[in-house]
């Protein structure tokens, strides 16, 4: 298993507590596979924490003072460590998806985060929570709109969606949201930077009809993949899973149309939206 590579202690709380941890399990003479042993967990996942993709629990943090000799180092600074401007179940995602040098994601039902405006955003969310406060909304788009900045960068992360187009036909936000929003997606397309591919209701029944999913991949820590529900998600990184998965993504592109097709598609879509034609 490769090293983790050096964090900047500088740059999060997170990353802060991963390079510490790696000092004092180096430290404790520990390899990352027998300090997963110690907390139940796999050496990949000890790889994770140090590596900052993956965030130090307040369960973990307890046996790791006690195994590692650290007082209460990691039961203190994992609290700072937990803050986020994300929900509880996707915060860890959103932090990983940070780190990613790739990610590939099948969405069934709507555009993904990092493909959103903020006007679609906003409907999403206005979805999600209908009595929520007009300042919770805006926060929770400000925050999708910050992870979108991950795209600001002309070649990384490695940004790959087989979207169902289910996605571009149901019409969240008004017909004039979906126009801007497909044209954004076609925007980067033309940039090179993001790979897009519809998988249309032609292509019958497949491997992923129970749910959308993420894969992330990183440069110095084993990959993920994040399952999301109504008000829920989970990492996993078990390596059959991650495998059994990365193979239902392989398929699913397979089966959409080529990128090209897929691009010309979503222009249609976008200006039968913006002449109020019905798709």
């Amino acid at each position: 298993m490769p090293g983790p590579k050096d964090l900047d202690p500088a740059s999060s709380p997170r990353a802060l507590l991963g390079a510490e941890l790696r000092h004092a399990r180096e430290k404790a003479g520990l390899s990352q596979e027998r300090l997963g042993q110690l907390l139940f967990a796999s050496g990949s996942f000890v790889g994770q924490l140090e590596a900052g993709t993956r965030r130090i629990q307040a369960e973990h943090a307890r046996v790791l003072d006690e195994v590692l000799g650290t007082g209460d180092f990691f039961t203190r600074n994992c609290k700072a460590a937990a803050k986020s401007r994300y929900p509880e179940h996707f915060a860890e995602a959103a932090e990983a998806e940070a780190e990613a040098t790739a990610i590939r994601q099948y969405s069934p039902m709507l555009i993904p985060g990092l493909l959103q405006t903020p006007a679609y955003a906003r409907a999403v969310n206005r979805a999600y929570d209908p009595t929520a406060p007009e300042e919770t909304i805006v926060e929770w788009v400000e925050g999708r709109m910050a992870r979108t900045r991950l795209l600001d960068h002309p070649t990384e992360p490695l940004f790959w969606a087989v979207l169902d187009e289910a996605a571009l036909r149901r019409e969240t936000g008004g017909r004039a949201v979906m126009g801007e929003n497909l044209r954004h997606i076609a925007g980067l397309i033309h940039r090179g930077r993001v790979i897009v591919q519809l998988l249309p209701f032609s292509a019958g029944a497949h491997k992923a009809m129970e749910g959308s999913m993420r894969l992330m991949d990183f440069e110095d820590a084993p990959p993920l993949v994040y399952f999301e529900g109504p008000g829920t998600g989970r990492l996993e990184d078990d390596p059959a899973t991650v495998a059994r998965l990365r193979f239902t993504f392989e398929l699913l592109a397979a089966s959409a149309l080529s990128p090209e097709k897929s691009l010309a598609l979503i222009e249609a879509l976008a200006q039968d939206y913006a002449h109020e034609e019905h798709p």
